[in-house]
C-alpha cells in the first residue's frame, strides 16, 4: 500500500504546480489507488484489525472500505458510482493533506511536511483531530453494525504517549456518546431504508438526514480539539471558525456530497494554511476563487454572530421540507461558486423560504 517515492513526488508536484486546492487524481480522491481495497489489507494483530489513522493512506482506506460496504444500500442516491455521501469526506481529507493541514503546526516535528514523512498525520493538528472524529468514529460504528464482516473487531493505532484519542468502539462510545449513537443510527438506518416501501426520493432524503446528523455530531465533538488551535495564526483560526459555521448550512440542506459535487466545492478552498497578515479577498498567492470562498465564509460567520445566531436558525427553519432543502442546496452552490451572486440576495431568499414553511 505504501510507495514512498511516488507519494512524495505526487505531493511535491501538487504543492508546487497548483495555486488552488488539489482534491482529485485521475478523477478519484488523491492517492486512492494506494489505499486498502479490503479489510484484510489493513494490519491485523491477534485477530483484531488495527488501522493506523496517523498515516494518510490508512485514514483514506477507512473511507474506501466504508463506501464499498454501504454502496449496496445506496440505490436511492442515484445510479452513478460516486453517489455515496461519504465521498465528500474523502475529498475533504485530500484537501487537508495537500493544503498542509494534516502536518504538525507546532514545528516540533516534520510530520506531514515535505521535509519529513509526507503521509504522516499529526496528532497535534486541529484539522487532523476533527478528521479523526469523522473517520475513525464512523469506521468503528460500521464495524460494530456488521458492515465490515461478521465479528470484525477494530482497534485504532495511536502513537505512544498520546492519550487524546479513543481507539475502540467502547472507548469512543464512552467519550463521544452522541456522535457514536448517531453513526450507529446512520448505519442501521441504511439497512432499514433498503427494506422500506417509501418512494426513492424520500429514502434519499432520510439517508442524507441521518448521515448529516452523524457528521455534525462528530463535528460538535471537536471541542475536544480546541487546545490545538493555539498553534495556528489568527487568520487560520478565523477560517476554522468560519468553516465550522459553514457546516451548519450544508448539513441543514442535507447536501448530497457526491464525488463530483464535493470536488467542485473543495477546489476553491484555501490551498495552504493561512498565516499572519493574510486578509481575504486580498491574499496575493491565493486564487480569486479561494479569496472569494474565504470572504463568503467570513461573511456568513460574521453575519450570524451579528444576528445573535439567528441566521443559522433562519436557515434551519427554512430547510423544512425536501423541496426547500433542494432549493437550499442550489442556493449554496450559487453563493460559493458564483461571485456575482450577492450575499444580500442570499439573505432575502432565506427570509422568503422561512415564511413559506
Amino acid at each position: 500500500m505504501l510507495r514512498p517515492t511516488v507519494l512524495f513526488l505526487f505531493l511535491a508536484c501538487a504543492v508546487s504546480l497548483s495555486r488552488s486546492a488539489v482534491v482529485l487524481e485521475n478523477g478519484m480522491p488523491i492517492l486512492w489507488a494506494q489505499t486498502a481495497g479490503k479489510v484484510t489489507d489493513l494490519p491485523i494483530q491477534n485477530g483484531i484489525v488495527t488501522p493506523d489513522p496517523w498515516n494518510f493512506l490508512h485514514r483514506m482506506s477507512l473511507y474506501r472500505l466504508m463506501i464499498a460496504a454501504t454502496d449496496p444500500f445506496m440505490g436511492s442516491m442515484g445510479t452513478g458510482t460516486g453517489e455515496n455521501p461519504m465521498w465528500g469526506l474523502t475529498v475533504q481529507l485530500g484537501w487537508f493533506l495537500t493544503s498542509g493541514r494534516l502536518a504538525d503546526p507546532t514545528g516540533a516535528t516534520t510530520c506531514g511536511l515535505q521535509t519529513g514523512d509526507t503521509m504522516c498525520v499529526s496528532t497535534q493538528s486541529w484539522w487532523s483531530c476533527v478528521s479523526y472524529l469523522v473517520s475513525a468514529l464512523p469506521f468503528l460504528s460500521a464495524a460494530q453494525q456488521g458492515f465490515l464482516g461478521e465479528g470484525v473487531q477494530v482497534q485504532m493505532q495511536v502513537p505512544e504517549g498520546v492519550e487524546d484519542y479513543c481507539t475502540t468502539y467502547a472507548d469512543c462510545t464512552t467519550r463521544y456518546p452522541d456522535a457514536m449513537a448517531k453513526w450507529d443510527a446512520y448505519f442501521t438506518g441504511l439497512k432499514t431504508s433498503a427494506e422500506s416501501a417509501l418512494p426513492e426520493n424520500e429514502k434519499k432524503d432520510s439517508i442524507l438526514g441521518l448521515y448529516w446528523a452523524a457528521q455534525m455530531a462528530s463535528i460538535y465533538s471537536a471541542s475536544a480539539c480546541n487546545a490545538k488551535m493555539s498553534s495556528y495564526s489568527s487568520p487560520e483560526v478565523t477560517f476554522v471558525n468560519s468553516w465550522l459555521n459553514s457546516a451548519e448550512y450544508v448539513s441543514a440542506a442535507n447536501f448530497h456530497s457526491t464525488l463530483e459535487k464535493s470536488s467542485k466545492f473543495s477546489i476553491p478552498l484555501p490551498s495552504r494554511v493561512l498565516q499572519e497578515g493574510d486578509s481575504p479577498p486580498n491574499i496575493a498567492d491565493l486564487s480569486q476563487e479561494e479569496n472569494h470562498t474565504l470572504s463568503v465564509f467570513s461573511w456568513m460567520k460574521n453575519m450570524n454572530s451579528l444576528l445573535g445566531g439567528s441566521l443559522v436558525r433562519m436557515w434551519r427553519s427554512a430547510m423544512c421540507s425536501a423541496t426547500t432543502r433542494e432549493k437550499g442546496r442550489e442556493m449554496l452552490e450559487q453563493l460559493m461558486l458564483n461571485p456575482s451572486f450577492a450575499t444580500s440576495t442570499f439573505l432575502s431568499i432565506i427570509s422568503g423560504m422561512t415564511t413559506s414553511c
